[in-house]
């Protein structure tokens, strides 16, 4: 039997890092939260190439690169963008609501 989704709050918007990558732990799930130029998008915090936490390396609005092997992910859609990363990241449906970031899990 598959649970239904449903929708959980994550942080506080005044609680993010403004303008750039805050790492937030949920049920055991690593997650990394980019305040972007056209909005908050989140996705899991480990790079998929070498694994190393997103929320440690450059963001510049909209692109994160990871500070492992600088492999560059758009933040918004977890596209990668450059080698030597391949595999998008895994991204989570989010909304903001009264002050809060949440997620659907």
């Amino acid at each position: 039997m598959m649970r239904e989704k449903t929708w959980r709050d994550l942080i506080a918007v005044a609680d993010l890092e403004p303008g750039d990558a805050t790492p937030v732990a949920l049920e055991g799930r690593e997650l990394a939260v980019f305040d972007t130029r056209d909005g908050i998008f989140v996705a899991h915090a480990r790079c998929t190439h070498g694994a190393a936490n997103l929320c440690d390396g450059y963001f510049d609005g909209r692109r994160i690169e990871c500070p492992l092997h600088q492999g560059l992910f758009d933040a918004r859609t977890g596209v990668a963008l450059a080698a030597p990363a391949r595999v998008p990241l895994r991204m989570v449906e989010a909304r903001v609501r009264d002050g809060l970031v949440q997620v659907l899990l």
